[in-house]
């Protein structure tokens, strides 16, 4: 079979397990996880690879695949299922040699997938992961890459000192030029974090790949291992400043966080955009909404396929779901085939998809303007919670 050359391929890491998104993820793989009404979360560097004019990308899975694996499909909704271009499912398996299995690290699912790479034969491999929200040009990451005859291109923004511990930290020179590399530092040197998104060369990675491969000692992973090896080769890696919206969605507050963040006149992270930044996702036809003439809204997402009777405030309504009469819900995201019954309350919520609220139950509670931390209420996917009982703030179904 023929592939055509490549000058940049992405390798896109999808197979984590989300723990920290507790119920969200029992059975979705993190990346398959719903944002922002009609989208999943993997939507977003996939789009950023075709609006960047990268037309093949492998997505590594390992947990809970299956789900991940049908939406993903040949491509088509990204554009990817052209003669030339593909979007490449790539689960763990066993060699002949029995020494793959389950991805082992973050650098040893590239490892084991470098036959995939070497198809196309790339001169620059970009390394993504599928648990971030954001919108960016690879295309300029790469040109700049190029320009500066770097080895390894790592995208980085600012983050608050108080927060740099929980980032891999990157120590660069005036020019941008990295010197050392930080995995979580207990007390950081600077502020310039790692957004986990890498430019290599492909001919660089691929040694580095084998060589951290042949040490039993390695984590085989990009943070620990990957990186600060070739910056003690002297290898040239440069730093690339992102100043745009970026976030990881890893955790229950975060992934609230961010869906609020798309509400609003001016929203923090605008997800309409043009053409060139636009997010493609897999969506069924489904009927437009229907607004009750006695329904409230007020600064809120309603997808298609939803009907909304009762009132709905700063909250993201999925495809497909229903609120019932005298139903409020507030300051929530209500994932696709969520049933409100009448009379239910769901306030700083994430209900999770086909879950259902039965009448005059209550799920999570109010909190003033001056409440700074705020405990969010979950239900799993399917969790049903009974009619007139309550799931207080914070807790989870």
């Amino acid at each position: 079979m023929y592939f055509q050359k490549k000058r940049a391929i992405a390798m896109l890491l999808a197979g984590g397990q989300g723990s920290r998104l507790k119920v969200l993820t029992e059975k979705t793989a993190k990346p398959a996880v719903p944002f922002g009404g009609k989208y999943r979360i993997i939507d977003f560097p996939l789009s950023n690879c075709v609006n960047s004019g990268i037309d093949t990308v492998g997505i590594l899975t390992q947990y809970q695949p299956l789900e991940l694996n049908e939406y993903i499909g040949n491509g088509q909704p990204w554009g990817l299922n052209k003669t030339h271009s593909c979007a490449q499912v790539l689960p763990p398996y066993e060699r002949h040699d029995k020494k793959s299995g389950w991805y082992k690290g973050t650098a040893n699912a590239i490892y084991q997938n470098i036959d995939f790479i070497e198809r196309f034969d790339p001169e620059y491999v970009v390394i993504l992961s599928g648990d971030h929200i954001y919108k960016m040009d690879y295309a300029a990451m790469i040109d700049y890459h190029e320009k500066n005859n770097a080895s390894c291109t790592i995208a980085v923004r600012t983050v608050p000192i108080e927060e740099a511990s929980r980032f891999g930290i990157l120590n660069t020179n005036p020019d941008n030029t990295i010197y050392e590399f930080e995995e979580k530092p207990k007390q950081p040197k600077s502020t310039n974090a790692s957004m986990g998104i890498y430019v290599f060369n492909w001919s660089v990675l691929k040694d580095a790949l084998i060589n951290d491969e042949e040490d039993p000692d390695s984590s085989n992973d990009f943070g620990k291992n990957i990186i600060p090896t070739l910056l003690n080769a002297g290898h040239k890696m440069m730093a690339y400043n992102f100043d745009g919206y970026w976030k990881d969605v890893g955790t229950i507050d975060s992934l609230w966080e961010a869906n609020m963040e798309l509400l609003g006149k001016e929203p923090e992270f605008n997800i309409r955009g043009d053409e060139r930044s636009k997010i493609y996702a897999r969506n069924n036809a489904l009927p437009s909404s229907y607004i009750d003439a006695k329904a409230k809204t007020a600064n809120c997402f309603i997808a298609e396929g939803t009907e909304v009777y009762g009132t709905v405030k700063h909250s993201i309504i999925s495809v497909g779901c229903s609120v019932g009469e005298g139903a409020l819900v507030e300051d929530s995201v209500v994932m696709p085939g969520v049933v409100i019954e009448s009379g239910a309350i769901v306030r700083h919520a994430i209900l999770g998809e086909n879950s259902k609220v039965c009448k005059n139950a209550v799920v999570g509670g109010a909190y003033g303007p001056t409440d700074k931390k705020k405990k969010i209420s979950v239900t799993s996917k399917g969790a049903v919670v009974e009619a007139n009982t309550v799931l207080l703030p914070g807790d989870m179904l």
